[in-house]
């Protein structure tokens, strides 16, 4: 079996932690969720593009998830959520595929 593209494991764990927070209504579950798919998007980016951009796109994905919060306020939570997610999904696969 292969391996879940990076960026699909980063736009889920966005879009997953929203999900899970909003239809437990515990949001340190969705926390959790977003949490664990970031640490293995984190490990993965470093095996495929090394350190420094691995930390740059954890970075982005953390900013990603800060930013979603005043986003979400112009055009609604979902839209906010699926925005960034893809935002942080294709500046995974454009720098994954150019190492």
């Amino acid at each position: 079996m292969g391996r879940i593209p990076t960026s699909v494991v980063a736009a889920g764990g966005l879009v997953g932690g929203y999900g899970i927070a909003r239809w437990t209504k515990k949001r340190p579950l969705g926390g959790v969720a977003l949490a664990a798919a970031g640490a293995v998007a984190a490990r993965q980016w470093s095996g495929t593009v090394g350190a420094p951009k691995a930390a740059a796109l954890t970075g982005l994905y953390v900013a990603a998830f800060g930013g979603s919060h005043p986003l979400a306020k112009k055009v609604g939570a979902w839209p906010s959520v699926f925005a960034v997610a893809g935002g942080v999904a294709l500046a995974s696969w454009v720098v994954e595929s150019r190492a």
